[in-house]
């Protein structure tokens, strides 16, 4: 399977137990035979940040060298640029108001209806960094003031895919 082959969606959800809520998304992908990813837009750096850690994931698992036992794990912990576990959540779901991209591997259309039914398409442009997002970022990714400044900070994206791609030498 290859990132290309994913549907990549911007999905809200309003989520009472992320546990239960989990357990029927692995329900549906097990149905459909896919495997399902949820990224928390808010730590996120983009469509390109969520592809790239898809891209890497499936590489590793391709490869046979993955952390982790999933690829939805495995893709989190790409997210995050870290090998721990205890990082890679922060990345997923919570409780409460959740704007995420929800990823399918492989898409697949029936899939993809039924994932629906538990919350909606989001069409808000979420490519923008807010100032809190911009800080956000900066202090997950250990990315200094001096990099935004040497680089620009329309460029805060890359450096956070390039923090993704740094832990493919620190494994």
């Amino acid at each position: 399977m290859q990132e290309n082959e994913c549907t990549v969606l911007q999905f809200r959800s309003e989520i009472k137990e992320p546990e239960e809520f989990l357990r029927t998304v692995r329900m549906i992908a097990l149905r459909h035979g896919v495997c399902v990813i949820l990224f928390n837009a808010s730590m996120m750096a983009g469509i390109a940040h969520v592809r790239s850690s898809l891209f890497h994931a499936l590489r590793a698992l391709r490869e046979e060298r993955t952390i982790s036992n999933s690829l939805e794990m495995e893709a989190l912990l790409y997210a995050c640029g870290s090998r721990q576990c205890q990082h890679a959540v922060r990345f997923g779901i919570h409780a409460g108001r959740n704007d995420a991209y929800l990823c399918i591997c492989p898409g697949r259309d029936a899939a993809v209806v039924e994932l629906l039914k538990l919350g909606e398409v989001c069409d808000e442009d979420w490519e923008v960094l807010e100032p809190e997002k911009i800080e956000r970022l900066r202090e997950i990714f250990g990315i200094t003031r001096e990099e935004v400044e040497v680089a620009g900070l329309s460029r805060l994206a890359e450096l956070v895919l390039e923090r993704v791609a740094l832990l493919e030498v620190y494994r």
